[in-house]
């Protein structure tokens, strides 16, 4: 169903103001032979609390740091919902991707595998998959829906803003064919690695889902693709649109939507039975 919702009553039901702690660490990936930076935002809230974790990636040529410095916002937002949020190094135009042979793009591993087992590792989480998320920008919203359906026993609920959700109409951009090889010699890889033909993996009540794209996005007709997809198949979600571009100044705004969801997913999944 496309939806409205506003975000008025979730910021105002949470009035405790803490200060966000921003550590910025070198997570080893023996996958991919190297370590990758990785900024994580927690909030300040006593050690045996166990928190939610979100995953937020990036966009295509962007880096671990770019939510946490082009939106200072999100520090408030972990402030107010008590989520963990976790900002992994994507890689240049990686598309949170394996490319079978290249030891330097095994980032779908390194994502859903190996940070997350570093992260619970070395923080307060509440491990269990109803308490973690995934969502992004651009190459990034592409990457947390394909990592997500690809690993529904990790991820629990997932989002995308602005995503790249099918990249076949796109077959010269963002050096994906040098990741891929040509769309015209390869369509059925590159189907393989789009988000709009993974959507009959997806198992009922396993994902929570909330897509939202700006009315002036290039990226908009696919969302609306896969909206309709969605809706087709019977696929509960969430879609969202509202004016405005590919552009820092929509995400800044869009990221508040994205955290009312999933604080609003983990909470309800921390609830005994009887109660929700």
């Amino acid at each position: 169903m496309k939806i409205q919702f506003t975000i008025l009553s979730f910021l105002i039901s949470l009035s405790c103001a803490y200060a966000a702690k921003v550590d910025t660490v070198a997570v080893a990936s023996k996958a991919m032979g190297k370590s990758i930076k990785t900024v994580v935002i927690r909030p300040d809230q006593p050690k045996q609390q166990k928190m939610p974790v979100l995953y937020l990636l990036h966009g295509y040529s962007g880096d671990y740091a770019n939510w946490v410095n082009k939106v200072p916002a999100v520090k408030e937002l972990v402030d107010r919902t008590g989520i963990m949020i976790v900002c992994p190094d994507g890689g240049y135009g990686s598309w949170y991707w394996d490319i079978k042979g290249d030891k330097n793009y095994q980032y779908e591993t390194f994502v859903a595998k190996e940070l997350v087992a570093y992260v619970d590792g070395h923080y307060a989480t509440n491990s269990d998959r109803s308490q973690r998320g995934i969502t992004g920008l651009s190459m990034g919203g592409h990457g947390a829906m394909y990592l997500a359906i690809r690993h529904q026993d990790v991820f629990s609920a997932v989002g995308s803003t602005a995503g790249g959700v099918d990249i076949r109409p796109f077959p010269n951009n963002w050096e994906m064919a040098k990741r891929l090889g040509s769309y015209a010699e390869n369509p059925e890889k590159w189907n393989q690695h789009t988000v709009m033909e993974l959507t009959h993996l997806i198992q009922p009540k396993s994902l929570e889902i909330f897509v939202d794209c700006g009315t002036e996005d290039f990226f908009f007709a696919v969302n609306e693709k896969l909206h309709e997809k969605l809706s087709y198949l019977n696929v509960p979600h969430r879609y969202l649109t509202m004016p405005g571009g590919h552009t820092w100044d929509y995400w800044s705004k869009s990221i508040h939507y994205q955290l009312a969801f999933f604080s609003e997913v983990f909470s309800k999944a921390a609830q005994p039975i009887g109660k929700q």
